[in-house]
């Protein structure tokens, strides 16, 4: 299995077969033009991998995580590192990092805990793009 070091690019590890979680990649991809940040689902044997290595467990992905060479944040805290990397206006959501992190993440968890109910879930993970294809890490 290669192994990926961080400190190169940003990795968003994302639940594969979520519709919520592909329609968040295909969202990140159009606002991310210079492709600073890569992908790998969870479900892929690296995206196991890393996933187990910070704590969670890739049977039950219930967070994204965001790796960077700033460090690791999953949950509220990738959502808000996302927005700081994809910059301009979107770093405006950095105001919500003024809440308290129990906050936000019970907000995210609720979402999570929902997401395959309101937006549906593949048995597999999705076909990606040309495009995102050359933003998946593996």
């Amino acid at each position: 299995m290669p192994h990926y070091d961080p400190s190169h690019d940003h990795l968003l590890l994302f639940d594969g077969v979520c519709h919520l979680c592909d329609a968040s990649v295909r969202f990140i991809v159009k606002r991310d033009p210079l492709g600073k940040i890569k992908f790998a689902p969870i479900q892929s044997p690296m995206g196991s991998q890393l996933y187990a290595q910070h704590g969670l467990d890739p049977a039950a992905p219930n967070a994204m995580l965001f790796l960077t060479p700033q460090g690791a944040f999953k949950a509220s805290d990738a959502v808000l590192e996302i927005a700081r990397t994809l910059g301009g206006l979107w770093k405006l959501a950095l105001i919500f990092k003024t809440l308290p992190r129990a906050l936000r993440d019970a907000a995210y968890h609720f979402i999570a805990r929902n997401r395959y109910r309101w937006f549906g879930k593949d048995e597999s993970c999705m076909m990606p793009t040309a495009e995102l294809k050359a933003r998946m890490v593996e």
